[in-house]
């Protein structure tokens, strides 16, 4: 196959996200010829079609949504390549001036509790960093695939055997949080309440504990996140089982109890690429999240036995 460049590369992105030739060009301030005639070629190198082409557009197809997301890691790691670059050329202790955005993908606990506090020692630590937080609802490809797709460097994730890493990406565990019990405050018997759930919440690996408790009944209210969970538990609505980091921001009038010694928990970890976790942001930026273990738990003045 035949490299390659740059500027096809963008075309390829900008076909994908566009969802047209027309779309694309506007965007890349090309005619719409010039765009047909750079996929073409691209298609040609690649020996593979990358879009359908019909009348509402232009839709990637399998393989082409493959070479999309390949095309934007490429493009980052140009961008990345060349501010670090520049920094070592600058000279000694010159790293801390590489300067741009690091793309972040996260699940709401995880960018209103976890990241904030890193994001706050990170950006002291190199002021030319800009954090781009975009928060991803933690269900099918989840923020680990905005990393797959070369929308985000680096995500904040739920890891276990149910949410396994995508094959050519790297990560680790940052944080394993307790589920919780949490229900109405004075409630006398809290198991006895409906269930209130969340889509995110199916998703743990904790299913098999899940569905080995004969008490917990199925779900009679779901809600969209688990914000919106506490606070229909807050209102009396029901129970809910929930993860730590979530419970940071549980409102009044709610208790929490441990689910006891076989409780179920969760890991949070970050996931990123070969490629990126050698650069200087994206490493900066695990660092700090490593800093913020212990951190995630709720207060034991919240608990109850």
């Amino acid at each position: 196959m035949t490299d390659l460049a740059p500027r096809e590369l963008r075309v390829i992105v900008a076909v994908a996200e566009g969802r047209g030739f027309s779309t694309a060009a506007r965007a890349l301030g090309m005619t719409q010829s010039a765009v047909s005639h750079s996929v073409r070629t691209s298609e040609r190198k690649i020996g593979a079609v990358l879009f359908d082409r019909g009348r509402l557009g232009a839709t990637p197809t399998p393989a082409g949504a493959a070479v999309a997301g390949h095309a934007r890691r490429v493009l980052r790691l140009l961008d990345v390549l060349g501010a670090e670059a520049r920094g070592i050329a600058a000279g000694p202790g010159s790293a801390d001036t590489v300067s741009g955005p690091l793309r972040i993908a996260a699940f709401r606990s995880a960018a209103l509790y976890l990241l904030p506090p890193a994001l706050e020692r990170l950006t002291a630590r190199h002021p030319g960093i800009e954090p781009v937080v975009r928060m991803v609802r933690e269900l099918g490809p989840g923020t680990a695939g905005e990393v797959l797709d070369g929308r985000a460097d680096v995500a904040v994730a739920t890891l276990g055997t149910a949410s396994p890493l995508p094959p050519g990406l790297v990560g680790g565990v940052l944080l394993e949080e307790e589920y919780a019990l949490v229900h109405p405050a004075g409630h006398a018997a809290p198991r006895s309440l409906p269930l209130v759930d969340w889509a995110e919440n199916c998703t743990s690996y904790t299913r098999d504990w899940w569905a080995a408790q004969e008490w917990i009944p199925r779900a009679t209210v779901e809600a969209e996140d688990d914000g919106a969970v506490l606070s229909m538990v807050s209102r009396g609505l029901g129970m809910a089982i929930m993860p730590a980091l979530s419970l940071r921001g549980a409102p009044d009038g709610m208790d929490i109890t441990a689910l006891g010694p076989d409780r179920p928990t969760r890991s949070i970890g970050y996931v990123t690429t070969p490629e990126q976790a050698r650069s200087l942001a994206v490493r900066a930026l695990i660092r700090e999240l490593r800093a913020e273990r212990g951190e995630e738990a709720v207060s034991d003045s919240r608990k109850s036995d």
